[in-house]
């Protein structure tokens, strides 16, 4: 895949407000699966320091509430700013279980490289998530993933980097926690091609957790991770029948 969009924004930038694996490419081709319309409501749910914020408003014209823990709302104003897209992204503080909107608010929520920090919770989606989402709107998350479970346990060659809240699942697993879900119906569970250059932008940035990851991903080389993309739409009803296209 050629990352046309997000290749337009000035390097320097998006690897200095990059937290992880370059989320401005996995937003990219998370999104050709979104049916993105110019205004609408968009929840960008753990939103870091804005980038996946920013590439919405900025190549869909949506309205962006960028919502996010870690980073304040304030810090992410001037970024917003510095982008000339303060009528467009609505920064947001706010912890993922106590979320300040109505709902079926939103005609969209993304999340991306955060959603496993929280939503691993078996009720979290259909208690938390869902519920913002207008009926018959999209919901889409992308997280690092692992090509298959470890039924035996970390491997031995990554375990001097893992660490118990990493939270790091397979498709299947991903899949079977939202099929229990009578709140949305699956569309689409599979890996995002962008891997490899995703984690790549990361590693090469002038960070100390991007320099820590380097020898995990040394250590992982190619046989382990992935990136997981879901997305599902907001059920009309309580009982509508779930249909899934999944690919490995």
């Amino acid at each position: 895949m050629i990352y046309t969009k997000s290749s337009k924004y000035d390097t320097a930038f998006v690897k200095e407000n990059m937290m992880g694996p370059n989320s401005m490419k996995i937003i990219e081709e998370l999104a050709e699966s979104l049916n993105l319309e110019k205004d609408m409501r968009v929840l960008d749910l753990g939103c870091g320091k804005g980038l996946t914020s920013i590439f919405l408003a900025k190549e869909y014209g949506v309205t962006v509430f960028a919502t996010d823990l870690w980073i304040s709302a304030t810090e992410n104003y001037e970024r917003i700013k510095s982008m000339g897209l303060e009528d467009k992204i609505i920064p947001i503080h706010a912890e993922a279980h106590d979320l300040p909107f109505a709902q079926e608010y939103f005609d969209v929520a993304i999340s991306v490289d955060a959603y496993h920090y929280f939503g691993i919770e078996e009720d979290y989606l259909t208690n938390h998530f869902a519920p913002l989402v207008k009926k018959g709107g999209q919901i889409a998350v992308a997280v690092p993933g692992l090509k298959k479970e470890f039924t035996d346990g970390v491997p031995a060659e990554l375990q001097p980097y893992w660490f118990d809240d990493m939270n790091f699942y397979s498709c299947d697993w991903w899949y079977k926690l939202w099929k229990n879900s009578d709140s949305v119906r699956i569309e689409e569970c599979k890996e995002l091609k962008c891997l490899e250059e995703a984690w790549q932008d990361w590693l090469s940035c002038d960070n100390d957790y991007a320099r820590r990851d380097i020898g995990m991903m040394k250590a992982e080389g190619g046989n382990y991770f992935n990136l997981v993309s879901i997305v599902a739409t907001k059920s009309l009803s309580e009982k509508s029948v779930m249909h899934v296209e999944k690919s490995q």
